[in-house]
């Protein structure tokens, strides 16, 4: 016989279920409507952006094609990757993993080409609480695409004829040699003095334990002309040598790297618009506060030398390439306390603490080492002096050979001249002299950043310190 009272004690958990049953029903249909609106919001949001860019870069091409003469080559490789990002853009794939990376990275390169043109343009997105929506975004887009159009054509047309190119950003590029990477309080130490200039921030370091050797990247504005206000590149570069002077005792020093003092080398280079004679004056600013505030030997070369003297000719002079003790290392610095060579500026002694510096201004200079499988130094050096320029092999290229390791001797190559001899071109030919000798090579490595990638560094630093 059923129980007339199953229905009634089952009656609460029957209506919990219906309940529960209609209010997921119901939220399906609210989630998926509001998921939509989401959806639209969102979708509008990323494709006027991505339009935007897409509009920059149909009328930056428009110009180029109109008079290519007026644009850099930087600029128009600029805007040629703009354009290969936007057409990877995976717009029908939203939950593609590169969606928000190849957004970045197309940010990045509308900045970095905004900053070569000199033009003052920035993606702020539709305009907020507005009543007639996507129309009044698709407003803003094509007003944003008109004021492109008149900046370009204005610049073009404000551009003297003599010069016969547009107006750019003037960007400076300082490389920092310090001989240390071991200690690394002295490396905290040097790092946070350079923090203090946010305008001049540190966009690469480089570190080799075996050379005990480390490379500082610093990119900052400069001034259109001099000015009374200071240079926050030559500042930020300032406080480093300072902290290093303070924190490393070049006495105690030893690795495979040779070295001069301290901070070994110090090199300024232009970017963007900028000239090889405002960065030499810089350079000659800095070397002024090194000389006479720290009382260090500091020697010029480059654009900084009024006879443009060469590094490897500094060098030469006072002993830098001949190892001063056994097994290919350099302890120390100068160990005589006269210098065989007069400093431009500072004392004319040194102290075994600190050693020299040698500040400099030059064309862009890439650094390129190769590894040779071979402990046998003298056979590496006889493949460094075939290969570079002074030794009849490629031109613009200086190398000597360094010990690096238990069972590797590397090709360490200054490219004076990048643009005409690269890295590829060292790398065969390290290739082709090591063969002859019955060695093998490793792949090559340069230690610093291409110019292209140090400004967008600079600019995506400059971007998050803005925030």
């Amino acid at each position: 016989m059923d129980d007339i009272f199953g229905e009634s004690v089952n009656l609460e958990e029957i209506h919990i279920k219906q309940g529960f049953d209609d209010g997921h029903k119901d939220g399906l249909v609210a989630g998926k409507e509001e998921a939509e609106q989401v959806g639209l919001k969102v979708g509008f949001e990323v494709g006027e952006e991505l339009g935007f860019y897409k509009g920059c870069v149909d009328v930056w091409n428009s110009a180029i094609r109109v008079d290519p003469t007026r644009f850099s080559t930087r600029v128009q490789k600029g805007v040629r990757q703009m354009a290969e990002l936007v057409e990877r853009y995976p717009v029908m794939e939203p939950e593609d993993e590169k969606v928000q990376e190849i957004m970045e990275e197309l940010r990045l390169k509308f900045k970095a080409v905004c900053a070569s043109l000199g033009v003052k343009l920035e993606y702020n997105g539709h305009p907020r609480g507005s009543s007639s929506g996507a129309k009044d975004g698709q407003v803003v887009f094509w007003w944003a695409c008109f004021v492109i159009v008149i900046n370009d054509f204005l610049q073009l047309v404000m551009c003297s004829k003599e010069e016969g190119k547009m107006l750019k950003s003037m960007l400076g590029c300082c490389k920092v040699y310090i001989s240390e990477s071991r200690n690394k309080l002295a490396l905290e130490s040097i790092e946070q003095a350079a923090k203090r200039f946010s305008e001049a921030p540190v966009v690469n370091k480089f570190e080799d334990e075996t050379y005990n050797r480390v490379g500082y990247t610093l990119v900052s504005k400069l001034a259109p002309k001099p000015s009374g206000d200071p240079c926050p590149l030559r500042m930020a570069v300032l406080a480093m040598v300072k902290a290093a002077f303070e924190t490393i005792d070049l006495e105690s020093h030893c690795g495979s790297h040779p070295r001069l003092g301290v901070v070994d080398h110090i090199c300024f280079h232009p970017l963007l618009d900028a000239s090889l004679e405002q960065m030499a004056g810089v350079a000659n600013s800095l070397a002024e506060d090194v000389g006479s505030s720290l009382q260090v030997p500091t020697f010029l070369y480059g654009a900084a030398h009024e006879e443009r003297r060469t590094l490897d000719s500094i060098r030469r002079e006072l002993g830098y390439f001949k190892p001063n003790s056994s097994g290919e290392q350099w302890v120390g610095g100068p160990k005589s306390e006269y210098l065989a060579l007069k400093p431009d500026k500072g004392p004319l002694q040194v102290t075994q603490e600190k050693g020299v510096i040698v500040i400099g201004a030059t064309r862009w200079v890439d650094n390129y080492n190769v590894p040779v499988h071979s402990t046998d130094i003298a056979v590496v050096r006889r493949i460094s002096k075939r290969v570079s320029g002074r030794g009849g092999g490629l031109p613009s290229v200086q190398a000597m050979a360094l010990a690096h390791g238990e069972s590797v001797t590397e090709v360490a190559c200054n490219l004076l001249e990048p643009q005409e001899v690269g890295g590829d071109r060292v790398q065969l030919e390290v290739e082709r002299l090591a063969k002859e000798e019955g060695l093998t090579v490793g792949k090559g490595y340069f230690t610093d950043l291409y110019q292209e990638k140090l400004i967008e560094r600079y600019l995506q630093s400059v971007s998050a310190e803005e925030k």
